[in-house]
This record gives structure tokens, sequence and C-alpha cells, in this order.
């Protein structure tokens, strides 16, 4: 009897709980396809990193350029030089590695222009979401474009209009 009882009293607990949250959805993508300082960025960082990826290419051609050109020379050469040729393919190998790890590893340089490009949007677009979840008395707002499993949301409680709108980049 008393399970019973306690059980009840957590189902009542629980469901009164429940009725005093309000749930919101924001779409990220929706959003940010809206907002033309994120384009802008975008488009930035794809020039950013189509030349520095043609930079790394570049070294990797130049290192397997040596390399058969080393294939073709090797009965040639003496061990010295063969040798040489090695390290020298070798080295230039690294180089390139190292090129690529400075520019897209995970501290390099397209990690830095992002943050400094994408930081300022986001936190804007997060601070545009707490305000209107603040003022609407949303205790939870998820990212429709990344809550794989949400089935089906009324699309009353999308509020990304609001944040665009909150932006300054809608009506």
């Amino acid at each position: 009897m008393k399970k019973v009882v306690f059980l009840w009293l957590a189902f009542f607990a629980c469901s009164f709980a429940a009725d005093a949250q309000k749930f919101a959805l924001v779409d990220m993508e929706y959003v940010l396809k809206n907002i033309p300082a994120y384009e802008r960025a975008n488009e930035q960082l794809n020039q950013v990193s189509k030349r520095w990826q043609a930079e790394v290419d570049a070294l990797s051609q130049e290192a397997e350029t040596l390399y058969k050109n080393y294939q073709s020379e090797a009965v040639f050469l003496s061990e010295e030089q063969k040798a040489a040729k090695e390290e020298e393919i070798v080295a230039k190998e690294k180089e390139a590695g190292e090129l690529k790890r400075k520019y897209f590893g995970p501290e390099g340089e397209l990690f830095k222009k992002r943050e400094s490009l994408m930081g300022p949007i986001q936190d804007e677009i997060y601070n545009a979401v707490k305000d209107i979840a603040d003022s609407k008395g949303y205790s939870v707002v998820w990212d429709r474009a990344s809550a794989g499993s949400i089935i089906f949301a009324s699309p009353r409680i999308d509020i990304s209009n609001d944040v665009l709108s909150k932006l300054g980049y809608s009506d």
C-alpha cells in the first residue's frame, strides 16, 4: 500500500513539474542562412581554405616529383647520393605535413580564423536565444537542425523567426 501511495505521489509530482516547463525549438541552419555576415564569413573561410590547400598540395606535388625523379635515377646514383635524395624527399614530405597541420590541425590557422569570424555571430545568436527564452519563460531551447531524435514538433514552438527579428534580420 505504501508503495502505491508513493508511486502516485511521485507521478503527481513529475506531471506537475513537466507542466511547469516550457520548451522551444530554433532551427540554427535556417537562422544562419538568413544572416548575411555568416554567409560572408563562410565564403572567406572557403577562400582561405582553398588557398592554403593549394600550398599544401604544391609541396606534396614537389615531394612526389622528387620521388619519381629518384626512382628513375636510382640505378645511376651512388649510395651517398641515394641517401641524400631520400633525405630530401622525406624533408619535403615532412614540410608538407607540417604545413597541413599548421593550417588545418586542431589548433591550426583555419580553426583560429573560424573562431574569429564565427565566434561573434554565434555569441550574438546565443544571446538572442537566451533573451527570448528568458522573456517567454522557456526552460529548454533545442536546435531543430541537430536534434535528430525529434520526429515532430509544432511550428508554434519554433522561435527561429523570433531570433532573426531580435538580431534585426527579418520583419
